[in-house]
């Protein structure tokens, strides 16, 4: 996937400035798929003069105008074409599952602190998921519309829970790796 198609999806979600843009980063898609404020800067400006996205100067009082981005319909179109693309299951590099395997020839033990360090960022990261899904999806404060249901809500919540499944999942190998590591460490 291209940085491109991130972001016209997160433009059509809701048309926003580039810091807007970059905030969203943050908060949400960019666990599924991160890039730097420079990166989105540079496609924002590529993808207005390929006519992908539409411009408009927003006036502000007592600061400078900000740009507004929405997706125009070639950008619809790419991203039209670009879903209806069939895609190939990531290939799944991890770093830390190939210094796992290589500490069967040095000190196991060695990588305890590590793994434990790399738990606690996924524990972080699971509690920050759970916190958007009560603020978004599930709290008595979730925004809640009439009617049927609003399939992009829908689908950004079915990405959410992918999210806390994967960070689920994570944690349970990592109490694994744990466990294996702390029985292979020389009683001291």
């Amino acid at each position: 996937m291209a940085l491109d198609h991130a972001i016209l999806v997160s433009l059509l979600e809701q048309p926003g400035s580039g810091y807007e843009l970059a905030r969203r980063f943050e908060r949400s898609i960019g666990y599924f798929w991160t890039a730097t404020h420079q990166q989105i800067y540079r496609v924002l400006k590529r993808m207005e003069s390929d006519g992908w996205i539409d411009v408009r100067e927003v006036p502000q009082q007592g600061r400078p105008d900000k740009r507004e981005y929405s997706v125009a319909a070639p950008g619809r179109a790419a991203l039209s074409a670009w879903l209806h693309e069939p895609i190939e299951p990531e290939s799944v590099r991890h770093d830390l599952a190939v210094k796992i395997r290589g500490a069967a020839f040095d000190d196991p033990a060695a990588l305890i602190r590590e793994v434990e360090r790399y738990r606690e960022v996924h524990a972080e990261r699971l509690a920050h998921y759970l916190a958007g899904e009560v603020r978004d999806f599930t709290g008595p404060e979730a925004p809640r519309a009439p009617g049927p249901p609003d399939a992009g809500r829908e689908l950004q919540h079915v990405v959410l829970r992918g999210g806390i499944a994967y960070e689920r999942m994570t944690l349970t190998w990592l109490d694994d790796v744990l466990a294996t590591l702390h029985g292979l460490a020389p009683e001291r």
